[in-house]
């Protein structure tokens, strides 16, 4: 964390938690997600564009796409639009931004890509040091043995030891192959930001998209990150939706029903105790938020 102004009101806040009405600073914080490796049932893109249309966010730029794809890996998509005009769309990354109360937000969209990986980095993070970014957040989801009828694991990492000291996040401890997501952290810390890596484990056994109930854990730890609402709309039905379909495919193979049986047996036995007061806080918090805002789902209350 930043060492607090000693001629400020109060001291300066975190760069991603609870800010108050006497706040001197408004922090930006970047929020990215890639399509690809990092991204095990589109749990994590979807969250970022869920993000990206409930807080109302506009583009203002996008990369271009011949400096770092392999478009025989990711090719162009040709359609025709409503005026019957042919057009084709590239893939590429995006940068959008959301002016939210309390700070704003860029929000980043792409797809991993296949070549020159610091070049790509380095101009996301020029972009970001333009609109003074001071945090950056990555958004990740994993296929993992868990079961899809508990709640989706979370994981938050970071390098940055002041997050750690007021944040409920881990040391990075992973070693191995990486994908886009660790190579952007470990450029962002080389440039003095502070940053967080959050990881849903997808159930591996319903790995296609959409994972609604994995995204809907995306976000929570989002929320609880940045301090901002963020409205669920009707993903918490989309969610419970996937659940019951899923329940339904694995009534129908003794097979897959008995290896799910396994996976809550096994995930009900690393949860004891039920549940730590960390855990009953965080979730106190976050239902006064929505409270807060008039709706259970986070939205804005309706106009008189």
């Amino acid at each position: 964390m930043s060492t607090p102004d000693p001629d400020a009101t109060v001291p300066e806040p975190s760069p991603v938690g609870r800010h108050t009405a006497q706040s001197p600073v408004r922090h930006t914080v970047l929020v990215a997600a890639f399509e690809g490796w990092n991204d095990a049932g589109g749990a994590a893109t979807a969250a970022l564009q869920h993000l990206a249309d409930v807080w109302g966010a506009r583009k203002i730029h996008d990369l271009d796409p011949e400096e770092y794809h392999d478009f025989q890996v990711n090719r162009p998509i040709v359609s025709t639009d409503t005026d019957g005009v042919r057009r084709i769309t590239w893939p590429t990354t995006s940068v959008w931004v959301a002016e939210l109360p309390h700070r704003t937000v860029l929000l980043v969209h792409g797809i991993e890509p296949s070549m020159r990986w610091r070049s790509y980095c380095n101009e996301l993070l020029d972009i970001a040091e333009e609109s003074e970014v001071r945090t950056v957040v990555t958004l990740g989801a994993l296929l993992a043995d868990v079961p899809h009828t508990r709640p989706i694991p979370m994981t938050a990492t970071s390098d940055s030891d002041g997050l750690r000291a007021v944040l409920d996040v881990e040391p990075n401890t992973y070693e191995g192959p990486t994908g886009i997501v660790g190579v952007l952290q470990h450029a962002a810390a080389d440039r003095g930001l502070q940053s967080v890596s959050l990881w849903a484990a997808v159930p591996h056994y319903v790995a296609n998209p959409p994972s609604p109930k994995a995204t809907l854990a995306i976000l929570a730890r989002v929320e609880e990150l940045l301090g901002e609402p963020v409205p669920l709309g009707d993903l918490p039905e989309d969610a419970e939706a996937w659940q019951h379909g899923v329940d339904e495919l694995a009534s129908e193979d003794a097979e897959i029903q008995e290896y799910v049986q396994q996976l809550e047996e096994a995930k009900d036995t690393a949860d004891l105790p039920e549940a730590s007061g960390e855990a009953i806080a965080r979730e106190f918090e976050r239902w006064l938020r929505r409270r807060d805002t008039g709706k259970p789902d986070g939205s804005p209350p309706d106009k008189p």
